[in-house]
């Protein structure tokens, strides 16, 4: 766990790293998405997400969402973890209940 002067020197790193992704989406002109643009907001969804890739670039979920619409990118609603963590509590709570506990 982080804690104190740690936790902020980990949130101002993520900070940088996150304006540095921004500034390479931005490079080049401004107004229309280009093709260049698209393609790694593509890259970035699959490997973040389409929530994170928006608070990332600072582009609105619908916009993205079209885009995987049009590139053909299946994006899947959760990441595999949550699937086993929600297995693991079910069975958590069979046991706990079969002994009385609710």
């Amino acid at each position: 766990m982080l804690t104190g002067i740690k936790r902020l020197q980990f949130i101002a790193m993520q900070k940088q790293f996150y304006a540095e992704m921004r500034s390479n989406f931005w490079a080049g002109k401004l107004g229309h998405y280009t093709k260049k643009q698209i393609q790694y907001a593509v890259k970035l969804i699959n490997k973040s997400g389409i929530r994170a890739t928006s608070r990332i670039l600072r582009i609105p979920r619908r916009t993205l969402q079209r885009w995987c619409r049009a590139y053909g990118v299946f994006v899947k609603r959760c990441p595999d973890w949550v699937y086993e963590w929600v297995e693991k509590r079910r069975k958590r709570r069979e046991f706990w209940e079969l002994r009385g506990y609710s």
